[in-house]
């Protein structure tokens, strides 16, 4: 453990101002506080807080904030109390305790609408102090530097909360080597064989290459000595998650992968970064596409650099990063810039963003009302997503995720233009709507009065504000729609039980379900929120029993005689709440058919083999197969996590085929078994609102046969 002393003197390093009477103050308060406590690992648990204030004095962080990291634990384990805290360290530290506190108590890895709303108290802590986030980054870096002694199956579930929640937060912070650390980490634990297998190739690559960073840096310092810049030059290979997550995207093999290793250029003045760019332009060949310019288009969060990737050595393409020692400073620390000292004095680094002000622009965007699950949606969005930089005619820079389409330009732009769009142009030239946006491009969105967002906008724009804005947009249109079709499902299962709808009974179920009044009733089952038979249990619990028995699914369908079978087309694949006819095959009984199916048309002047069926009224077992046609986005656990979303809407899926493998999306056909057109309608909602499913869809196949 880093003996009190110690830590005072890593804190004086560069605050020799430090309040080394307060610092001893809380170190023996904590350790107090904690003794007698051991960690997982056997050793005292004090040795975790300390070494938390060990991480944060890397990052030049105030004496408040070492304070808060010694002490974050006091009041969430040990008897101290927050008014304890607050009289002896005053109320600065006892509020950034408390927060720390209350952001341990979250439980951020569910995608449940309590989870949700834990995102956002997630945010309001952020913005009443950043502070708070950072002594929490720090401990759940110490925490999973010291995974191993936990459990295995808790050493899973940290590793993957980390991976899903707080590395892309300290991404999004900008403190991109904590997230890459985290990442490794989680890495570590949840693929170790992946990890281990990477390293191993490296390793060999080394032994057959020799020490490529070495040869790569002073080629580059070579370089930089011929144009008489002063410059620091480095070099590392990249992280072995980083590799892994490549070869998924790309679907290469580790052989295959070009850019595998990173440069960086630190010098003096943002004007020696473009003659660096132009040095190493002309020594090395440029990869289209691979240019990009955040200091005259910074992060949102104050990251400032150059980016371009040349073919190097032996063809090899290297990725070089081109910054000031000022803007270095701000890509290390990212938004926690704002807190770091130098010689005793808060560091006046111009590129440092205010936390409040950052704060404001990330929140603004996740305007979403009341609907929790959605603001997750949005914030996981945003948090994933790297920048483009477009202009607006008039020359103003519009900041959007990578991916993002005019759509989204319109609604970063204003609600009332996104709504109203009808058509763009990108650098002059007339573009789709689902056209995806590059650094640099002019955009004019093209509007008409009276156009409306369209549903299938949901799964081309990439932006949490659009996507939240166009949602509420149909809500609204749709609202009306909705209700007229809940009143006609209401109106067939309550009949089906021998009740009549009426608005007194609609109250009741409201109040019940806790809606607002009959028309949201009404207006959910139309949605599929709800289902009828779920209204009808609210009112009648009675009935709940009577309406759960099963159809016998060897009777399921009405109007055959007594010696005929049934089974159903292949082509269509109806099942229960569907219109259906049958088609008479002699010695193989009779062929179901949906009534809109096109197969029927070859059967027209034949009307003695057609034969009028319904279903069977009442609750249908989930045995009726359907094809659906999926588009999704290639990334690691896509396919488990829509696999699992399938499971939750209890279907069972039978069949999994693959159609088409890009590097971004697949597209495949899943057999799922349903129970009626119900139960299909609400499986088909719930993909739709998915944002890693690009494309949900019933398929239907005339070539198989009947």
């Amino acid at each position: 453990m880093i003996d009190v002393e110690d830590l005072i003197a890593l804190v004086h390093n560069y605050n020799p101002r430090t309040n080394s009477d307060l610092i001893r103050r809380a170190y023996d308060y904590g350790r107090r506080m904690h003794d007698g406590q051991k960690r997982h690992s056997g050793e005292d648990y004090f040795t975790h807080p300390v070494a938390v204030a060990a991480i944060l004095t890397e990052q030049r962080l105030d004496d408040a904030t070492i304070v808060t990291a010694l002490l974050h634990d006091t009041i969430e384990d040990t008897k101290s109390t927050y008014s304890e805290v607050s009289r002896q360290f005053g109320d600065e530290i006892a509020e950034l305790v408390d927060g720390v506190t209350k952001l341990t108590n979250l439980q951020l890895s569910s995608t449940a609408s309590k989870q949700s709303e834990n995102f956002r108290k997630l945010f309001m802590a952020m913005s009443k102090d950043l502070r708070v986030i950072l002594v929490k980054l720090a401990d759940r870096l110490h925490n999973m530097r010291t995974i191993k002694s936990l459990p295995a199956e808790k050493q899973a579930r940290k590793a993957r909360e980390t991976m899903d929640i707080f590395a892309p937060l300290a991404g999004r912070m900008g403190m991109q080597w904590m997230r890459e650390e985290l990442e490794d980490l989680s890495f570590r634990v949840l693929n170790a064989e992946a990890r281990s297998s990477i390293i191993r190739r490296f390793i060999t690559l080394q032994k057959e290459t020799g020490d490529v960073i070495q040869k790569i840096t002073a080629d580059i310092r070579l370089e930089l000595e011929k144009e008489a810049i002063e410059a620091d030059v480095f070099g590392r290979a990249k992280k072995p998650y980083s590799i892994w997550r490549k070869m998924q995207e790309k679907q290469l093999a580790f052989s295959r992968l070009s850019d595998i290793y990173g440069f960086r250029v630190i010098c003096q003045t943002e004007s020696d970064c473009y003659r660096i760019l132009g040095a190493i332009h002309r020594r090395w060949r440029a990869v289209p596409g691979r240019f990009k310019d955040y200091i005259s288009q910074p992060k949102s969060n104050g990251y400032r650099s150059i980016h371009t990737t040349v073919s190097g050595r032996d063809g090899k393409r290297v990725e070089v990063q081109i910054r000031t020692r000022q803007m270095h400073e701000v890509a290390e620390a990212g938004v926690a810039a704002h807190w770091s000292y130098r010689d005793g004095e808060r560091a006046q680094n111009p590129f440092a963003v205010d936390p409040a002000r950052w704060i404001a622009t990330l929140t603004e965007r996740f305007d979403t009302g009341d609907d929790h699950d959605e603001f997750l949606e949005n914030v996981k969005l945003e948090m994933y997503s790297d920048q483009v930089f477009c202009f607006t005619p008039k020359g103003d820079v519009v900041q959007l995720p990578k991916g993002a389409t005019p759509i989204d330009f319109a609604y970063a732009i204003h609600t009332r233009i996104g709504n109203s769009c009808v058509g763009a142009k990108v650098d002059g030239i007339r573009v789709p709507l689902w056209t995806r946006l590059k650094n640099g491009q002019s955009v004019e969105v093209i509007t008409a009065t009276g156009q409306r967002p369209q549903a299938t906008w949901i799964d081309i724009v990439v932006t949490g504000r659009a996507k939240s804005a166009i949602r509420r947009s149909l809500r609204e249109e749709d609202r009306e729609r909705f209700v007229k079709l809940g009143q006609e499902l209401a109106r067939v299962a309550f009949e089906h039980v021998g009740r009549k709808v009426t608005d007194k009974a609609l109250r009741i179920a409201a109040k019940n379900l806790a809606l607002p009044d009959e028309k949201e009733v009404l207006a959910r089952i139309g949605s599929a929120e709800l289902t009828a038979s779920e209204v009808l249990a609210a009112i009648y619990p009675e009935l709940a029993q009577q309406t759960a028995e099963e159809v016998d699914s060897r009777r399921a369908v009405v109007g055959l005689t007594a010696d005929q079978s049934f089974r159903r087309a292949n082509c269509c694949q109806p099942v229960p709440g569907e219109r259906i006819v049958g088609i008479t095959y002699r010695g193989q009984g009779v062929v179901v058919h949906a009534i809109d199916c096109p197969a029927l048309a070859e059967f027209e002047d034949q009307p003695t083999r057609w034969i009028d069926l319904r279903w069977h009224s009442g609750r249908h077992a989930a045995v009726y197969t359907v094809s659906l046609n999926l588009t999704i986005a290639n990334d690691a656990g896509v396919l488990g996590g829509i696999c699992t979303l399938i499971g939750r809407q209890k279907a069972n899926i039978s069949d999994l085929t693959f159609v088409d493998r890009k590097p971004d999306f697949y597209r495949l056909i899943v057999e799922v078994d349903l129970r009626d057109a119900e139960h299909l309608h609400a499986l088909l909602t719930a993909l739709e609102a998915e944002p890693d499913v690009a494309q949900a869809e019933r398929y239907r196949d005339l070539n198989r046969k009947p």
